[in-house]
């Protein structure tokens, strides 16, 4: 038989068999939601966090959701090995309950050309109608998901993303200078004593 009538085989039946995981994991994901009784679009958020990463928001006429993820690194120093565990909150109708301290920082949001300077708060408490968590464990390979009780408290990135996407509910953005703005400064290099 021809060798790439062989190959073309071979790579049909992995599409195939990618294709199927794929059709399973979105059945998977549309049980989730029917067992946990909310509406399929205020899941967006959460599954977006889960699928693609970072924080995502959504605004509807019936609910505001958010989805909020930490990254958690354990590591064995004397095997030499780890993994990162990722917990996505999803938050359902939030509210800030508190902020504290300030950090500024730069950001980029999908719908801005550049990255700014903003201020954010180090510390956010963080309650809403109904807290969804889930926990992504690349060694087990296993997504558990648990509701809990509320208020939460965050801080640093986690701090940074829920004040940004409350924004994106509210409807209103912090605005900051520009990356471009920042000066470039050469310290003590070779390249700089050559000169």
């Amino acid at each position: 038989m021809d060798p790439n009538i062989l190959n073309h085989q071979k790579e049909y039946k992995l599409e195939y068999k990618k294709l199927l995981k794929q059709l399973s994991f979105g059945i998977q994901e549309k049980k989730l939601i029917e067992n946990l009784e909310i509406p399929e679009d205020a899941f967006l958020p959460f599954l977006f966090s889960i699928k693609f990463g970072g924080d995502w928001s959504l605004k509807t006429d019936s609910v505001n959701a958010m989805a909020i993820k930490e990254k958690i690194t354990r590591y064995n120093a004397d095997k030499m090995e780890g993994y990162t565990l990722e917990k996505v909150f999803l938050f359902l109708n939030p509210r800030i309950l508190k902020e504290t301290g300030r950090v500024r920082r730069l950001e980029k949001c999908g719908n801005k050309k550049d990255r700014e300077i903003v201020e954010r708060p180090f510390r956010v408490k963080v309650d809403a109608e109904r807290i969804i968590n889930a926990v992504l464990d690349p060694f087990t390979m296993k997504i558990t998901i648990k509701d809990m009780q509320g208020p939460l408290i965050f801080e640093g990135s986690s701090a940074y993303g829920i004040s940004h996407e409350m924004e994106h509910l509210s409807g209103s953005e912090s605005k900051g200078k520009f990356l471009w703005e920042f000066k470039y400064i050469l310290k003590d290099t070779e390249i700089n004593k050559q000169k």
